[in-house]
């Protein structure tokens, strides 16, 4: 199952990294649009329509997708001040009660996130751009994104229950 899990938040990752490579594009071919338009005179449109709005549902979606693979390699931010200072015993007792915390609080931000999508869908709410774009969509990124963090702070806290140990070790930059 770990092997599972472990793949799923890397594959994740690299939706999220994809999804990056897409802003870029979308915002090179802006760039070039404007360009050609202007300084060639080229027959071409000089904008994207919607394009700032596709370029932020699509960075709200790399950054939700990328949040589980971020978590369980160790790249969310970690402070360790008070509990390295702590008995091991008491450095996972620490550990076992912040990732209960965490489980609860995206526990609670996953349902609301759902429940923003499912408004949007019953209201039909859309973008307010050129190119009216259904609002469930993007949420639905952030929610299948705030949902799997959920699944891998429990992954982490059965995990760290069962090794008697943090499974999670903290980025070593500082």
């Amino acid at each position: 199952m770990r092997h599972l899990l472990d793949r799923t938040y890397k594959a994740m990752a690299w939706v999220a990294a994809f999804t990056i490579l897409g802003i870029a594009v979308l915002i090179s071919a802006q760039i070039f649009l404007n360009f050609a338009t202007r300084v060639f005179a080229l027959p071409l449109p000089s904008t994207i329509p919607s394009y700032a709005d596709f370029s932020g549902f699509m960075l709200a979606a790399a950054t939700f997708l990328a949040m589980p693979y971020t978590f369980r390699s160790g790249g969310h931010i970690k402070v360790a001040l008070v509990t390295e200072r702590l008995p091991v015993r008491g450095q996972l007792i620490a550990e076992v009660v912040a990732l209960i915390c965490a489980a609860a609080l995206t526990g609670f931000a996953v349902y609301y996130i759902w429940a923003l999508v499912a408004e949007s869908i019953h209201y039909g709410d859309v973008s307010s751009g050129t190119i009216p774009i259904p609002l469930w969509m993007p949420q639905s990124a952030m929610g299948l994104g705030m949902s799997v963090l959920c699944l891998a702070i429990l992954h982490s806290l059965v995990e760290t229950i069962k090794r008697g140990e943090p499974v999670i070790s903290a980025s070593e930059e500082a």
